[in-house]
């Protein structure tokens, strides 16, 4: 009897023109657990990324014909795949960029094949946690005029639906539930990103400003206030649930 790998491993899309770096990946990813389809083109990417057969997507930020950010954009208007993005660069600003587009996740070149692995399972389980659903459907959670309803994961203000990333839904749900108390930046990394804490990792910081732009003020001020050294908060604290 044959069966295709996909069935008892995940299914990860390599998007990078460096064909012996894909050979790399895919040689140490196999082992642990992952099948790895390598194209060396946007383009192509493209095409194999929108089809439903992949579980994370990673993409070169440094591809040639239409270059990660791009593609990123491009394939954010036709999927919500989890993506991570491989930067060579040194600038914060890729990183940010990625995130703030809709990547889940970033990792700059070179890296540690073992933090590669790492970091694919923690956004598969973010992924798989969001979307099971699990009886009886949890009660939404409201915080002043926002609603955060767990069960479809969806996000309103005022009544508008809010249009949120995995990691952002993930992030504010934290926040919400806590409204009014300081959440460490580390416990909001373990708890929405599934790693440990670094201080050089800004990415935490990013998807709250993200947060931030997209809730937009509260009577002029910021919902999500910064605690310097610390952590955030949500700041309204008329909290209301079911």
């Amino acid at each position: 009897m044959r069966y295709d790998r996909r069935d008892v491993m995940d299914a990860v899309l390599l998007i990078d023109d460096d064909v012996e770096f894909c050979g790399l990946v895919q040689q140490y990813l196999q082992p642990e657990g992952f099948s790895v389809d390598a194209v060396h083109d946007a383009t192509a990417g493209l095409t194999c990324a929108v089809n439903g057969r992949y579980d994370v997507v990673l993409i070169d930020v440094m591809l040639p014909d239409l270059g990660g950010f791009d593609l990123l954009r491009r394939l954010r208007m036709q999927s919500a795949v989890a993506v991570m993005m491989l930067t060579a660069r040194g600038d914060d600003l890729d990183r940010i960029v990625g995130l703030e587009i809709g990547a889940d996740d970033y990792l700059p070149k070179p890296f540690n094949p073992r933090e590669l692995a790492a970091r694919l399972r923690a956004i598969l389980r973010r992924t798989r946690r969001s979307n099971q659903q699990t009886p009886p459907r949890p009660s939404p959670l409201r915080v002043g005029d926002v609603e955060l309803d767990r069960g479809a994961r969806t996000v309103q203000r005022g009544g508008q639906v809010i249009d949120v990333t995995t990691v952002e839904f993930d992030l504010l749900e934290m926040l919400l539930a806590a409204a009014g108390q300081v959440l460490t930046r580390d416990a909001l990394v373990r708890g929405v990103l599934g790693r440990e804490f670094s201080p050089f990792d800004r990415s935490i910081d990013v998807h709250i400003a993200n947060l931030r732009r997209k809730l937009g003020p509260l009577k002029g001020a910021d919902r999500i206030k910064s605690v310097r050294g610390v952590g955030y908060l949500y700041a309204y604290s008329d909290i209301h649930q079911g």
